[in-house]
């Protein structure tokens, strides 16, 4: 499978179960955990989970148009993939796509498997969550073998979510 599919791939199946309540800061970067979860390609049946954080850093009011900074996403993990860490903006531009201008930066801190099906770890996480009361983890599930464009695709959603918010609280740090 070639990018670009694993590209369309990502966009069909990847699914925000549980966003990210808090919103972003506007003062300082902004750490977003993230569990993936997706069915494993290996073992029929169990579920690869992926935890990590992405530090989105804090907006500026001045940025260079669409260029945004990837960094530690792991593009070299699949063959179709190892190529792309010097041309990802590349791909996306030539497609249309355009990321807001930002340095994202990926640590991926644990990876397991959960020995079932997507559906229970989706329950599972989506309780543990809920009991902790943890409002800045997401919840993200897509295919496990394209895990690096869902976890972008939940990140872009983040920010386009919280744009207005950020946008309004960045004019009155300024008026005060």
């Amino acid at each position: 499978m070639d990018v670009y599919e694993l590209w369309l791939k990502a966009l069909k199946h990847t699914q925000i179960i549980r966003a990210r309540v808090s919103s972003l800061r506007v003062d300082e970067d902004t750490p977003m955990p993230y569990i993936f979860l997706g069915e494993s390609t290996v073992n029929a049946g169990d579920t690869v989970v992926r935890k990590g954080q992405v530090s989105i850093q804090r907006p500026s009011l001045i940025l260079p148009p669409n260029i945004p900074q990837l960094e530690g996403y792991d593009w070299e993990d699949g063959e179709e993939l190892k190529d792309l860490p010097n041309s990802i903006t590349n791909f996306f531009l030539v497609r249309g796509i355009t990321l807001p201008s930002y340095r994202y930066n990926n640590k991926t801190s644990e990876m397991d498997i959960f020995e079932g099906r997507l559906s229970k770890a989706i329950a599972h996480y989506r309780d543990e969550l809920q009991h902790e009361e943890n409002v800045h983890t997401g919840l993200v599930i897509g295919p496990e073998d394209c895990w690096q464009f869902s976890v972008l695709l939940y990140n872009c959603a983040q920010v386009v979510k919280n744009a207005d918010h950020d946008i309004q609280r960045l004019l009155d740090e300024f008026r005060d």
